[in-house]
């Protein structure tokens, strides 16, 4: 089995900052694309940041220049560092990995999400 496990999500003020973390462990090969999506009520799920195997990375234009995701290979893990918080960022945030099991096969694995508030 693989399974991420989530944390770093809470209750931030407006202008503060948190550091996600999203941790897969379990029988993996390697893990190509990592990424942070979220989800509030009433909203669209929506891509916040990817970052791919050679640390290329992507963000939703609301995020930019103020999120920063990064992975540590070694540790199968991704990072979502948020900047600059803002009400409208609170949603319900979940971590995604492309994992192989083996070198031939893939498949995309989920966190558990982990609830973001900015308010004050």
């Amino acid at each position: 089995q693989v399974q991420l496990v989530e944390s770093g999500g809470g209750l931030v003020q407006p202008g503060g900052s948190l550091n996600l973390s999203c941790a897969a462990s379990g029988s993996i090969f390697s893990i190509d694309g990592m990424g942070w999506y979220r989800q509030a009520p009433g909203e669209e799920r929506e891509l916040v940041a990817g970052i791919n195997s050679g640390g290329s990375t992507n963000y939703a234009d609301s995020v930019k220049g103020r999120f920063t995701i990064s992975r540590d290979n070694a540790k199968n893990t991704v990072y979502l560092q948020m900047n600059s918080l803002k009400p409208e960022d609170t949603a319900v945030y979940y971590c995604t990995m492309r994992v192989y099991r083996s070198a031939y096969g893939a498949y995309n694995y989920w966190g558990q999400g982990t609830q973001v508030t900015v308010s004050s």
